[in-house]
């Protein structure tokens, strides 16, 4: 099943989670995946459905990789596989205020994750595009950073705003890898200057949970939660949707209107306007 994921060319954080997804099908039965009955697949989705309460997107991962498994790996001709349906949810992500971002990145101690996390929130980037980032990616004549293999392999550009070069800048000073901005540091800071990889991400996700619990910050904050502040601050500055899709490297503009529910700014100028045309 790896082998299929790879030749899928699916990321590697979805081929984890789809391994993930069949392994915990097989623990559940004690038995390997490819000797289940279809009737034993019914009864453990119904089992996720019913007594784990999982979640619709939870299900739809779970649904997902199983079903990989079940039409790449190990083809099976059944019904089950073709009929499920699993609504999507339509809850709007929490954005934190260019303050609370602010304020956030302050609170942060090292400065390896308080330059990781500025980046990825004035770039717009999702976390292993950020941890990717490459010394020779950013360009500081042009004033732009070539973000490499974002979601679907494509490659895109970004504008590097002045301040970012200056944190980016201060901080590869510390290190000097000649390949990663990010580079893992070990447990000897001296170590990151030959580092053969980025930092880890669990390590950024336990840096950024700890800040919160600090700051006592009650919104659902996740390193994607940049991601969307990024996109919605660029929307209230006046930047248009056809370029904050470029920006964020969504695939279709559909993905990219989401923003417009997560700000208020919009509705209170089309009310100024309203009241303008209706003296």
């Amino acid at each position: 099943m790896q082998q299929d994921l790879q030749l899928a060319g699916l990321s590697q954080g979805t081929q984890q989670a789809y391994l993930r997804t069949v392994r915990q099908l097989a623990e559940h039965f004690k038995t390997s995946p490819d000797q289940l009955s279809e009737a034993q697949l019914r009864d453990y989705l119904l089992f996720l459905k019913n007594d784990k309460q999982f979640a619709a997107s939870t299900l739809r991962l779970a649904y997902c990789g199983i079903k990989f498994f079940y039409t790449r790996t190990v083809p099976r001709n059944w019904q089950t596989l073709k009929s499920l349906r699993i609504p999507k949810q339509k809850t709007l992500p929490d954005v934190l205020s260019i303050d609370e971002v602010r304020r956030l990145i302050e609170a942060v101690h090292r400065p390896q994750y308080k330059a990781y996390f500025w980046t990825i929130y004035s770039l717009g980037l999702r976390r292993q595009e950020g941890l990717h980032l490459k010394v020779a990616d950013i360009d500081s004549q042009r004033m732009m950073v070539h973000v490499r293999c974002g979601k679907g392999a494509k490659d895109r550009y970004v504008p590097l705003p002045a301040k970012t070069l200056a944190v980016l800048r201060d901080y590869w000073a510390t290190h000097r890898n000649p390949v990663w901005v990010f580079p893992a540091r070990g447990g000897k800071r001296q170590q990151a200057a030959t580092a053969a990889r980025p930092m880890n991400k669990d390590s950024v996700h336990d840096a950024l949970r700890r800040v919160v619990q600090e700051l006592q910050l009650r919104k659902s904050i996740h390193l994607h939660t940049l991601r969307h502040s990024y996109a919605t601050h660029l929307l209230e500055a006046g930047v248009s949707l056809r370029l904050i899709q470029q920006y964020l490297g969504h695939r279709s503009l559909q993905t990219t209107l989401i923003y417009l529910h997560l700000t208020s700014q919009g509705q209170e100028q089309a009310r100024a306007a309203i009241d303008r045309l209706m003296v």
